[in-house]
């Protein structure tokens, strides 16, 4: 079997006002102005295949009676922690779960150890997507993913965690310690020494051995999905289904009601009256989820301006952008991103 290198993962860059050497400064300085209208995509990840996933097909994965029988079984025989993480969504696919590591709960409260977290799962999320890949995190842990396929679509990954591949020294929890201090992770020194040496050890090779039968439980998966995605077209109405994957498509367009009424050949009232009745919600309302949700990723990326972010999600403005985002969140882009990299 192929071992798989460890990368580690780059710790968090603190956001700076400068551009950078790209030449972007002039872009999305003039906050409500009507922003450039270059061709969109600059900024979007290029990965081999079509990685929009499904997030409703991951689920039905999780919830079905295969994927619960052997979490139990992996859960109980191992350890450790698994989860089927959707493509493309990035979160913390652990935290709360059976068998999540000390160390990670003690300290997954703090914005900052967070975003330090999520940061792993975005470049993760990138390398993994044809092959299992391990990463380590700045505080000398590893995180596993194994993507889930069907065909050249990714659905997801199963991920596994939160251990050390060899034991953890002093001088290593020294650094982390540090580390953490930085970030105002605040924790009784004894409570974070017990956490840290607490954490489960997996050696190189039992380590290969469980990414092994990750990747054969991935391909029992891939194709239960082709099951349910059989299941869900015939639930959905063909017209809908591909409405939905022409806005995941174009949504950094100027995309309009008509453009997806036409490429579904139906016409615009009738799409707009089925379209509401199936998702419950109107068209305009679906599309901006859509673009607010792409921007949530956009926005762990602290060199990227939030102007440039609303151009790169399909918004015309930065006005509308903002005024989007926090009817969606409940707060501005700024002020999430700043949530989630705890500037000050």
């Amino acid at each position: 079997m192929k071992a798989i290198n460890v990368r580690p993962a780059s710790r968090p860059k603190k956001q700076s006002n400068s551009a950078g050497s790209n030449g972007a400064s002039a872009r999305g300085s003039r906050g409500d102005s009507r922003l450039s209208h270059r061709r969109p995509g600059r900024f979007r990840a290029r990965v081999q295949g079509t990685v929009n996933g499904d997030r409703g097909l991951a689920e039905a994965l999780v919830n079905s009676k295969v994927f619960q029988d052997f979490e139990l079984a992996f859960t109980e025989a191992t350890g450790l922690p698994i989860a089927l993480r959707p493509a493309e969504t990035w979160r913390l696919p652990h935290h709360g779960r059976r068998n999540e590591g000390p160390f990670c709960a003690l300290i997954s409260g703090t914005s900052r150890a967070c975003a330090s977290c999520l940061q792993v799962q975005a470049r993760l999320s990138l390398l993994a997507v044809q092959e299992p890949q391990t990463l380590g995190c700045p505080n000398g842990l590893c995180e596993t993913a194994v993507p889930v396929r069907l065909g050249d679509r990714l659905i997801g990954f199963l991920q596994t965690g939160q251990v050390f591949r060899k034991a953890p020294t002093e001088t290593q929890f020294g650094r982390a310690a540090r580390q953490l201090e930085e970030w105002g992770v605040l924790v009784e020194p004894e409570n974070l020494r017990h956490a840290y040496f607490a954490t489960p050890v997996v050696p190189p090779r039992r380590h290969e051995a469980l990414v092994g039968l990750l990747a054969i439980f991935a391909q029992h998966l891939s194709m239960l999905s082709n099951q349910v995605l059989v299941q869900q077209e015939n639930a959905e109405p063909p017209v809908i289904s591909r409405a939905k994957e022409y806005i995941q498509e174009h949504q950094t367009e100027h995309l309009r009601l008509g453009h997806v009424a036409k490429a579904c050949n139906t016409s615009t009232f009738y799409f707009c009256k089925m379209f509401k009745k199936i998702t419950g919600i109107n068209f305009t309302d679906y599309l901006s989820r859509v673009r607010i949700e792409k921007s949530k990723n956009l926005l762990l990326n602290p060199n990227l301006r939030v102007s440039e972010i609303a151009f790169e999600v399909g918004f015309q403005s930065l006005t509308h952008f903002n005024r989007v985002f926090k009817k969606v969140l409940g707060q501005s882009p700024t002020e999430y991103r700043t949530q989630l990299l705890g500037k000050q």
